[in-house]
């Protein structure tokens, strides 16, 4: 498994979790905070890397031999943090209004 993807992945975990503590009213729990967490953390950072916003090159990547340099894994930190809190907030959002 790639690299970025693991850190995608940790950081949509941390992002989720940390969006459910601070938005209490959206809180889904921790099971569910962390498995949108993971998925938001992955297409976050993906679509990050399709954008080309942040992170090397292919030349770049290809240079550096594991294809990780300092702005491939803030691309990967904050496209993953990014994409699993806001999974998780439009997913209590969405949860909340149907409650209604």
């Amino acid at each position: 498994m790639d690299m970025s993807l693991i850190i995608q992945l940790v950081a949509g975990l941390i992002g989720g979790n940390a969006a459910g503590a601070a938005l209490k009213n959206t809180n889904l729990g921790p099971i569910i905070n962390s498995v949108l967490g993971l998925v938001g953390g992955l297409g976050g950072g993906q679509l990050l890397a399709q954008l080309g916003l942040g992170g090397a090159g292919e030349a770049a990547a290809a240079a550096t031999g594991s294809g990780l340099d300092i702005g491939s894994i803030v691309q990967s930190v904050l496209g993953g943090g990014a994409g699993g809190g806001v999974l998780v907030a439009i997913v209590g959002v969405i949860k909340k209004a149907l409650a209604k």
